[in-house]
């Protein structure tokens, strides 16, 4: 099966009523982190390939629709953002070497947009978990925008909702055989 952005919306409904909102519970000893960075696909398959990230899903946040879809937050009415939520064991990576890698697999210079693909659900933001998580998120915005000339224009907000995307969505990459898009899979040193 070819898995594609553009599926019609009656299949999209039947794999959305299987994919609920994460209720908050990890693997054991587990924290989680948000991002939002353009399109999920690449940045999910960014984060898998950092040592120490257990669990990875793509999804929507940042909205107010209460069981956001795919063609939902592509309206541009539910005010979601494609989101990867991460799961990852902090005595293995901590939330610094995540905020790299958010970094580097996309431009913060951009409002609304990544590369080709444009609209608010595109946006970047970091969707923080505590405190130190929403410390350490401003840091590294302070010093990412001081190696910069252009203004970051992420968000640094409270993380809302987690809504799954449909499983369609879900390790996008490993299904279909595609190797990149906006986001890209290198990195960030």
């Amino acid at each position: 099966m070819i898995f594609r952005r553009d599926r019609p919306a009656a299949e999209v409904a039947d794999t959305a009523r299987q994919a609920p909102p994460y209720s908050g519970i990890g693997p054991a000893g587990a924290e989680r982190a948000a991002f939002a960075a353009g399109c999920f696909w690449g940045v999910e398959a960014a984060f898998r390939e950092v040592d120490g990230v257990l669990r990875t899903s793509v999804g929507y946040t940042g909205g107010h629709a209460p069981s956001p879809t795919y063609e939902q937050v592509c309206s541009h009415r539910t005010g979601h953002a494609e989101a990867v939520e991460v799961w990852f064991d902090p005595a293995r990576v901590g939330y610094d070497e995540l905020l790299q890698v958010f970094w580097g697999v996309h431009n913060p210079t951009t409002r609304g947009r990544q590369g080709l693909d444009i609209g608010d659900q595109y946006r970047s933001a970091i969707y923080f978990h505590s405190p130190d998580q929403e410390a350490a998120a401003t840091a590294s915005r302070d010093r990412e925008q001081a190696a910069r000339r252009r203004e970051i224009v992420t968000e640094i907000v409270p993380a809302t909702t987690y809504h799954r995307a449909e499983d369609y969505h879900q390790r996008y990459f490993e299904k279909s055989g595609r190797a990149a898009c906006a986001a890209t899979l290198k990195q960030a040193s």
